[in-house]
């Protein structure tokens, strides 16, 4: 059985890879969520015992690669590669958190997606005979984002209602070529998609026209629909975006409705938790995966899941110039058959 190229963007992996193991750290609001309990440790100080939020959020990510490789068995030098990247300026989250691991390093940016982006890109690597052992990793925090896109935190600025809470976690997933699964077994290489939308505090408007393509681009090119899955989840939409996919399906006549989710209305609990419009940021679909969704189908609870996280490709550069924000979306499924 080869590799086969299903269309444009979907790719049907010859030797799905198996998921060896998965981890993800989180911090006080994480705590106070919904899925606090799939978290492997949650920390009260933002500061993760560290001087800056930076290295705190570098301290996430190792401790999250540190745990995937305990539940694993493995050590560093067992990795063939780590692909990973974060929301900062030349994603230092991860470059300086890699430092003491002396690992192959890919540094990937792609945003709120890069969870997808990266897990895609360990799956292709390992199914095409490039690697036996990958880990896919992303991070985000609260504190260092919104210092970086909007506005530093003691500044105390208000938030419109579309805005989004970016999460502090980081998420890792090991793969390899053999293992008791779930299994990556198709990848979709999302497209830049933008419509125009220019408010960096409406990121789920702005990211869903990424998800209606990319989506659409599974489905059609691999000749399921929705109700082929236990669970389809974007991330990170929020309401506002998670709405408008919605609605865009339906106007194809396409029913989303009864098993789809994004992963920014998930993380916390929105009548308990002031998120507005719901979680954002690389850690949300990073610890949504990392400690919902492949539990869930490690124990057998789901049997197929399409993960599709977003992002939006805006910088504090672009958008000081008035630029809009590209979108882009990178759809992985997973399941417990190869």
């Amino acid at each position: 059985m080869e590799t086969k190229c299903l269309g444009r963007q979907t790719v049907a992996l010859a030797h799905p890879p198996s998921v060896l193991s998965f981890a993800c750290i989180g911090g006080k609001f994480e705590a106070q969520g919904p899925l606090a309990k799939g978290f492997d440790a949650l920390c009260k100080d933002s500061f993760f015992g560290e001087k800056t939020w930076e290295k705190a959020e570098s301290t996430m990510q190792a401790q999250a690669l540190g745990k995937a490789l305990e539940k694993a068995g493995l050590k560093p030098e067992d990795l063939d590669i780590v692909l990973a990247g974060d929301l900062l300026n030349q994603c230092i989250g991860t470059s300086f958190c890699l430092r003491d691991f002396a690992v192959p390093f890919y540094g990937l940016y792609g945003a709120c997606s890069t969870m997808g982006e990266s897990l895609s890109l360990a799956a292709l690597l390992i199914d095409g005979g490039f690697s036996q052992t990958a880990a896919a990793m992303t991070s985000s925090h609260y504190c260092t984002a919104e210092r970086q896109y909007r506005m530093p935190v003691p500044y105390g600025n208000q938030r419109p209602p579309t805005a989004q809470w970016t999460a502090t976690a980081s998420g890792c997933t090991i793969l390899g070529r053999e293992g008791p699964g779930p299994y990556v077994t198709h990848v979709t290489r999302g497209k830049i998609v933008d419509k125009g939308i220019a408010d960096a505090n409406n990121m789920g408007a702005a990211m869903a026209p990424a998800a209606y393509n990319t989506l659409s681009a599974f489905f059609r090119e691999t000749k399921t629909s929705p109700r082929d899955f236990d669970r389809i989840f974007t991330g990170d939409l929020g309401e506002l975006g998670h709405s408008i996919v919605l609605d865009w399906f339906r106007q194809d006549g396409v029913d989303l409705s009864a098993n789809y989710f994004d992963c920014g209305l998930l993380l916390y609990d929105r009548e308990k938790q002031d998120m507005h419009a719901g979680a954002s940021g690389c850690g949300c679909s990073a610890a949504v995966l990392n400690g919902y969704i492949l539990p869930q189908l490690r124990a057998g609870v789901w049997q197929r899941v399409l993960f599709a996280p977003t992002g939006a490709l805006l910088s504090p550069v672009s958008s000081g110039q008035g630029e809009s924000i590209p979108g882009i979306c990178h759809a992985v499924c997973l399941s417990v058959q190869r």
